[in-house]
């Protein structure tokens, strides 16, 4: 919860009021009243016992919160969450008279002077915000930790140095909170942080059970990073596109291999270009002379790898038909004013279109979720039909579909068709938690409707004959190949964002990286 900045200077400390405000006689407001040390309860109890009697205070909230010791995990007895302070309903000449009368030794706070010459007025907190922060302290005051460390503290996990999932709550007390799913003695917490009342100070809370939360995950454009394995397959991508677009098609593997093994031996791209042109490969040296700087970089990555541990790219590359459906860089060069391009196969015909996708990410540094648009590029096969006529339209999704075509019986009805179990006991004792099973239904819809209704045009196509290879798909037939090829095209992408954004999945999450090379 963010509360209206405070700040003890002299223009505008809080200060004991002495005279009464003519103005906010009818209209009220949540006012921020300070007590003396240890007195949150008193004052509490004080406002509560005359408010059948005083006219216009409503209502007073005293919010409390259980500490716990992480070493020993010890709780100990509820306490003021702001110590030092009551918040109460009333409008400002009503809290005004009471305060003077009934307690003295109460102050109410000023709000921040901001304009030159502008009078200080008393500090109030919005209505919503308010019903937000008394939502969340009912709902989890008995469960809510206040960490000892700094929120940023909880960015990654202090045992693998990987970054920690940024998630935006989507329902209920905490809607719209940002925070970090961080783990606890084997337990998943949403971290976030909270605004001191009193100073520009803030603090990290904790909440358990983030998986009764409906969430979904940020981008996080400063601690994300890409794995190794990341790293090295966008390499390869970006080689077998520049090969493809050169036209080498069949013979593309066999380049990669003499390309890799060559920049191992000596990491030169000059050396390299002018080996390509003593042995014919002229336009391919030319395609590499305009590589980025950063695409070269990829590159050397990748083949100081292959160097520590020879034949990697051989081993882990020795089949290709066509490229992921999403890859950051399209490999042709797209003629001016056009969003697509063809690139003919032996066996198919290629369509490469640019795709911006838009994800909604987080800053950490400025505490600010944003949206991102990344332009993407997706990769589409077209071949004839020769059983039905028409053609058929297909995706790489190897071995993500591969991984769901292994699951059988119980296992695949559970993944496809799981909706909810019973958790643990709820506190009455009897009734039992429902909790949601991770499943394509509950978490991925489209490509639920892909693997289970009969009407679905996209459907998914196990080892489906593409020349001399097989390929596991997503696919369409169809007569209509524009129309076809949207279709497909945003039934993928909608499969791809559904799973990238869900903390659930997990698994199916890392499969998708072989289908969307994430930028």
């Amino acid at each position: 919860m963010t509360i209206p900045e405070h700040t003890d200077t002299e223009t505008d400390r809080s200060v004991k009021p002495h005279r009464h405000d003519k103005l906010n006689k009818v209209d009220f407001q949540w006012f921020v009243v300070r007590t003396l040390p240890h007195q949150e309860r008193k004052l509490a109890d004080l406002l509560s016992a005359h408010l059948s009697h005083t006219h216009n205070i409503l209502e007073v909230y005293c919010p409390t919160h259980t500490t716990v010791n992480l070493e020993d995990k010890v709780r100990k007895p509820q306490t003021p969450l702001f110590a030092g302070y009551v918040f109460v309903l009333s409008t400002q000449e009503a809290l005004v008279d009471f305060i003077d009368k009934q307690y003295p030794d109460g102050t109410i706070l000023y709000e921040r002077r901001t304009a030159s010459g502008r009078k200080a007025c008393f500090l109030t907190i919005p209505e919503g915000q308010m019903r937000f922060f008394k939502d969340f302290n009912e709902n989890y005051a008995e469960h809510v930790i206040v960490l000892e460390r700094p929120y940023n503290n909880y960015a990654f996990n202090p045992k693998t140095g990987e970054p920690n999932e940024i998630v935006k709550v989507l329902d209920g007390p905490l809607k719209g909170r940002e925070g970090y799913l961080t783990r606890f003695h084997r337990e998943r917490r949403l971290v976030f942080n909270m605004k001191a009342i009193d100073s520009n100070r803030h603090f990290a809370v904790s909440i358990p059970n983030v998986w009764n939360f409906q969430v979904v995950r940020l981008h996080n454009t400063e601690g994300d990073r890409q794995t190794i394995g990341t790293r090295k397959a966008r390499a390869v991508d970006w080689l077998i596109g520049m090969l493809e677009s050169c036209g080498y098609d069949g013979k593309t593997l066999p380049m990669l291999y003499e390309i890799v093994e060559s920049l191992a031996v000596k990491p030169s791209f000059a050396e390299l270009r002018k080996d390509l042109i003593r042995k014919g490969h002229e336009a391919l040296s030319q395609r590499m002379a305009r590589m980025s700087a950063q695409d070269a970089e990829l590159i050397l990555n990748l083949v100081r790898y292959e160097h520590d541990n020879p034949g990697y790219v051989r081993n882990h590359w020795d089949k290709h038909v066509i490229r992921p459906f999403l890859t950051p860089t399209s490999g042709v060069e797209f003629e001016d004013g056009k969003d697509e391009a063809v690139l003919p196969h032996a066996h198919f015909t290629e369509i490469i279109r640019k795709t911006d996708i838009t994800e909604q990410a987080y800053r950490p540094s400025k505490g600010e979720e944003e949206s991102m648009t990344t332009t993407y590029y997706s990769h589409i096969g077209i071949m004839p039909d020769t059983l039905h006529g028409g053609y058929i339209l297909f995706a790489n999704w190897d071995i993500f579909l591969g991984q769901y075509f292994l699951t059988t019986g119980k296992a695949n009805e559970r993944l496809v068709e799981g909706t909810s179990r019973n958790g643990k006991s709820a506190k009455d004792g009897n009734a039992q938690e429902e909790k949601l099973i991770e499943s394509f239904r509950n978490f991925s819809p489209t490509l639920y409707r892909v693997l289970t209704d009969k009407d679905s045009a996209v459907k998914a196509f196990p080892r489906l004959k593409i020349g001399e290879e097989t390929l596991n798909v997503l696919a369409i037939m169809a007569t209509d190949i524009d129309s076809a090829k949207k279709r497909l095209a945003t039934t993928c992408i909608e499969i791809c964002k559904e799973i990238n954004a869900t903390t659930h999945l997990a698994v199916w999450r890392r499969y998708l990286q072989t289908v969307w090379l994430h930028q």
